[in-house]
């Protein structure tokens, strides 16, 4: 059996057996506690509970609003495990605006790491875990377009069956843009220049703006809620919408190419004259910041530092 095809194998093999491990270790009727986005978000709420009863009552009305509105906050494993604080932002701007959220601690990988892998059978229970854990819940917001990309275009074709969950999945920005219809961000402020980094997955999955390949009118959804943080500029690189060569399973199994895309891509943000690079796929911005550090010196802004990275809900949560 050729290497390449036995690594594939192993690594989803192993990322199933952990995934069932995990669940024979939740005793009946209990639910996982471990995860460091929950216990943050745990923080967060004994946090809000002690606020004055003028601010409970001004949020009351706020929520008025959205109050018929249930969210299923879906927090990707990779996100859970190496960028906590980006769950956070989204359950904290979330419930800034009013909404109802929930964070089901059971839930676990929507399946995209093994369905990139080939593997999509791997996957199986997986989906049908994701749609039973979100049923109830009249959205499934997730900060990752990749992830609720996976969820909305391929779970249905997995199970076998349509998945109404996963039809209810939207990653945080459309969601904020076209169903909250966001107008302002008043608490927020980010006097930085900034960059948007176009992951592949959102803008043609998910159609958070336009393909430049298409002869279709210009929009970008993330700039448009950019543009209502307070003190921000907003700037998009050269070929704003080209591939930064992570493509998941496609940056190990060619990680001489990947690593070149990178590269360019960098370049290209910097020359826009950006601080920091935002997107809305924390997987995107670790695959160039991984080039940066590994490349000390190399990558620098405009003011003399190295570019910096920060995901698009962590910049429209500034302040909360």
């Amino acid at each position: 059996m050729d290497s390449r095809k036995a690594w594939r194998m192993d690594t989803a093999e192993r990322t199933n057996n952990t995934i069932q491990q995990d669940k024979q270790h939740i005793p009946a009727g209990k639910t996982k506690k471990s995860s460091r986005t929950n216990n943050i978000i745990q923080q967060v709420i004994q946090k809000k509970s002690s606020r004055s009863n003028k601010k409970i009552q001004q949020d009351k009305q706020h929520k008025n609003k959205h109050k018929k509105m249930k969210i299923g906050l879906f927090i990707p494993c990779y996100v859970d495990a190496l960028y906590p604080g980006v769950g956070v932002a989204t359950y904290k701007l979330l419930t800034s605006l009013g909404l109802e959220v929930e964070y089901p601690e059971r839930q676990t990988c929507c399946g995209q790491p093994m369905g990139n892998a080939g593997f999509q059978q791997k996957a199986e229970r997986l989906v049908e875990d994701y749609d039973r854990l979100f049923a109830p819940y009249d959205y499934v917001v997730a900060p990752s377009a990749s992830c609720a990309a996976y969820a909305r275009i391929f779970h249905p074709g997995i199970a076998g069956h349509e998945c109404e969950a996963a039809k209810r999945t939207m990653d945080v920005v459309e969601f904020l843009h076209d169903v909250v219809k966001v107008e302002s961000f008043p608490k927020s402020s980010f006097p930085h220049v900034v960059s948007i980094h176009n992951s592949c997955h959102g803008v043609r999955e998910l159609g958070l703006a336009s393909p430049s390949e298409r002869n279709v009118p210009q929009f970008n959804k993330i700039h448009d809620l950019l543009s209502l943080v307070p003190g921000i500029t907003v700037c998009e690189p050269e070929r704003k919408d080209e591939c930064c060569g992570f493509g998941g399973m496609f940056s190990i199994e060619e990680p001489d190419v990947s690593i070149r895309m990178g590269r360019d891509k960098l370049a290209r943000h910097i020359e826009t004259g950006a601080e920091y690079i935002t997107g809305p796929d924390s997987s995107c911005l670790m695959h160039m910041q991984g080039i940066v550090k590994k490349n000390p010196g190399t990558f620098k802004a405009a003011n003399g530092k190295e570019i910096k990275f920060i995901h698009v809900v962590e910049i429209l949560a500034s302040g909360l």
